[in-house]
């Protein structure tokens, strides 16, 4: 549920406010007394958030009015930080006494995980315009609530993955609608990135007096932290994060996802992994592959957190790329190596054409040139190399309340960060195997073959023997795309969700 006071304000409000909460957000403002600035409050930001300040701080309309983050450390920092920059703010240590505030238009959300969901939907709730980082959800239902809170009040949600506004992959994304490779074969997705041990410790450590750690754990259990470290590492800890596969991997599941053209979760899932080279505090799989087998084409990804040798400088590379997406057709394959470029190939491995500067990719063959026409029309796109560019999307769109324009919709956020959660169910359900096991269960799929021996090279290469730290191999699950529940698996419907720690509750009536 809302917090009290906040829910009881926005509902008693609520009639006379409707007209005016249709409007855009800064004629509202106006209409309060103030400048035609959108008011900005950024929630969380100890990482990632850091770059939602400065990105608001570089766009023009935008004021930041207000920071919240529940370490007292982190929030004075981000005050004076701003009070140098002749940017006074207010700071909030609950969210919930940020969201009953007037003087703020919208929130940017870079929380850990497991607040995504629940601070979007508050945020909504309360009249806010919401930008949300990735994953949008730490759970399937949760996400679908999110979703749901954004269609019913008609709020501006846009989803944190900055590839979204990427000129490179919507240009060559556009090039691929008139099937110029044939017909797709399959995605493949990487995330290949070098995480260390985050350590042991032999008992539950302590909360820096600095943290307010009731309203950290919000929505979880509310439990000591074993770990060394309490910000960052809890992307390991299965109550708070999502593994490497809804943090960085995000990022490309959503980019694959957008080459196969799916617009609902897949209905077989199965994954196989391991968190091995190291024993720590970590939950989450370090060395991954998921196979989500859509009827059209397989999306298919990998992760892997281990280097390839313990003295490499760089990690393992699948045609060039390390975090990146691999598109294969008929009659050749894109490379997407970054957040922002494109290269494409003929199946000689000859590059055919480029979009944007791909990081190894110098020049371009005459064999399949850019026309001026397409040259013009990528000229006059809405798509950039800024990553100022996806926050000026959604201010944007906050001015205009026109959410069909918004580079990353909250639906498909959802549907991407579901992706990685299905594949994280089926680890979590699954059980060890020895390599001829999984060799038996993948029996005439090419693909998963190809991602199962190519991770037991790269494990090799790390001291790590499958026969002995064997791999656990996930659950195979159905789904049904529609509902979003799994087919005849009880075990895995429960995985959907979460149990909801009081007040921090995930609304079922959005």
């Amino acid at each position: 549920m809302m917090h009290k006071t906040n829910r009881r304000t926005f509902l008693k409000q609520s009639a006379l406010a409707g007209a005016a909460l249709s409007l855009p957000a800064y004629i509202r403002a106006a209409s309060e007394g103030a400048n035609s600035d959108i008011r900005i409050a950024v929630v969380g930001f100890n990482g990632r958030g850091q770059s939602h300040i400065k990105a608001y701080s570089n766009l023009k309309g935008v004021r930041i009015v207000a920071l919240c983050d529940v370490d007292s450390n982190v929030l004075d920092k981000g005050v004076a930080q701003l009070a140098k920059a002749n940017n006074q703010v207010k700071p909030f240590k609950d969210i919930r006494k940020l969201l009953d505030s007037g003087e703020v238009d919208a929130i940017s959300i870079a929380t850990p995980n497991h607040w995504h969901s629940l601070a979007g939907i508050w945020g909504i709730q309360a009249g806010k315009d919401v930008y949300v980082e990735k994953p949008v959800s730490h759970n399937v239902w949760e996400g679908r609530q999110l979703v749901k809170a954004a269609d019913k009040y008609q709020r501006i949600v846009q989803m944190g993955v900055q590839s979204r506004s990427a000129a490179g992959i919507a240009n060559v994304l556009e090039w691929l609608k008139s099937e110029p490779l044939g017909k797709l074969q399959y995605v493949r997705g990487l995330c290949y990135k070098r995480r260390p041990s985050i350590g042991l410790v032999t008992a539950d450590q302590p909360v820096p007096e600095t943290i307010d750690y009731d309203i950290w754990s919000g929505p979880a259990p509310l439990v000591p932290p074993h770990r060394k470290k309490i910000h960052y590492d809890w992307h390991w800890i299965w109550n708070y994060g999502n593994g490497d596969l809804g943090n960085q991997g995000i990022h490309q599941m959503d980019i694959a996802r957008r080459f196969t053209g799916e617009a609902a979760l897949s209905p077989k899932i199965v994954s196989v992994g391991g968190r091995l080279g190291y024993k720590d505090d970590g939950e989450t799989p370090n060395s991954m592959f998921v196979f989500h087998d859509y009827e059209k084409a397989p999306l298919i990804f990998e992760v892997r957190g281990l280097p390839e040798k313990t003295d490499a400088k760089e990690m393992d590379k699948y045609r060039g790329a390390s975090i990146g997406v691999i598109a294969q057709y008929e009659n050749g394959y894109v490379v997407v190596p970054d957040y922002n470029n494109a290269a494409v190939f003929d199946n000689k491995d000859q590059l055919i054409r480029k979009y944007g500067n791909p990081p190894g990719v110098k020049g371009m063959t005459e064999s399949n040139p850019i026309s001026e026409s397409e040259k013009a029309k990528i000229a006059t796109s809405k798509f950039s190399e800024k990553e100022e560019s996806h926050f000026g999307n959604f201010i944007a769109c906050v001015k205009s309340r026109k959410a069909a324009d918004l580079n990353a919709k909250i639906i498909d956020g959802h549907i991407s960060s579901a992706l990685c959660h299905t594949a994280n169910i089926s680890y979590r359900l699954g059980k060890t195997a020895s390599p001829d096991e999984l060799r038996e269960k993948f029996k005439g799929n090419k693909e998963a073959l190809d991602s199962l021996e190519r991770l037991a090279t790269h494990l090799k290469a790390n001291d790590v023997d499958i026969n002995v730290d064997k791999l656990t191999l996930g659950e195979f699950l159905k789904m049904d795309p529609k509902t979003e529940r799994f087919i005849d698996n009880a075990a895995a419907d429960k995985m959907l969700t979460r149990e909801y720690r009081k007040p921090y509750v995930v609304p079922e009536n959005v």
